[in-house]
């Protein structure tokens, strides 16, 4: 996989990762990450942090989700409102059985195109059909399944759609850090890029004993050390 060049940059990669890993790791704002810093002895400013995740941010990402195992199949997927720039518009989510978010997709409408939009999406990135595909009982997710021919995988009920659902839970503590997204394409760009950092650490501690969670912590952080390697 390609390596990315940090050429041109004053401060060393090893700063610029551990910048970007704070801020996408964990609920912090770019403020609490020049404290964070700070304290360390290294003196920067919170734009340089922003600028370092707008450009670096999304290439870490790519090669995360290459990095990633096939998913599970049966996939989740649900939308939540978002309120951006003073309009609603709506965060399409799919993940899959295991909590693997497979893709967010910010979008205006919330229909039948929209439902499309992301079941095309997704069948195109993985290029296979779940075994189940469990929604809520919005119309438009059957009327899209139909339209795909793949409504007999398709299956509804509320509260068998409970992964979906909770999957939105770090997106709203990041949207309440960060005081609202500004734009969809920002709000794109964040969460896309926050969903493969996210599947990475995901190590599900509460479902293993603690030197499991030893080894798969250890192991997620070998993979984006890899992922951020310089050229």
């Amino acid at each position: 996989m390609n390596k990315i060049s940090y050429a041109g940059y004053r401060f060393p990669p090893e700063i610029i990762h551990q910048a970007i890993w704070l801020y996408l790791r964990f609920s912090l704002s770019l403020r609490d990450v020049e404290d964070l810093l700070a304290e360390r002895g290294i003196g920067l400013s919170y734009e340089s942090i922003r600028r370092w995740v707008n450009h670096f941010g999304p290439l870490i990402a790519a090669d995360l989700r290459k990095r990633r195992p096939r998913p599970h199949a049966t996939w989740h997927l649900d939308e939540v409102y978002l309120k951006i720039d003073g309009r609603l518009v709506y965060l399409w989510r799919a993940v899959d059985a295991e909590g693997e978010v497979l893709d967010v997709l910010v979008q205006a409408k919330r229909n039948k195109h929209a439902a499309l939009k992301l079941m095309r999406k997704l069948l195109k990135k993985y290029g296979f059909i779940p075994d189940l595909l469990i929604t809520d009982d919005l119309r438009s997710y059957g009327a899209a399944a139909r339209e795909l021919g793949i409504e007999k995988h398709h299956g509804r009920g509320r509260w068998r759609n409970n992964r979906a659902e909770n999957s939105h839970q770090p997106t709203r503590r990041r949207e309440r850090k960060m005081q609202g997204f500004k734009s969809r394409g920002s709000a794109q760009r964040f969460l896309s890029t926050h969903a493969a950092v996210y599947n990475t650490f995901n190590v599900q501690r509460h479902l293993t004993s603690a030197k499991p969670h030893r080894g798969f912590r250890a192991a997620a952080m070998d993979t984006w050390r890899t992922a951020v390697a310089a050229a």
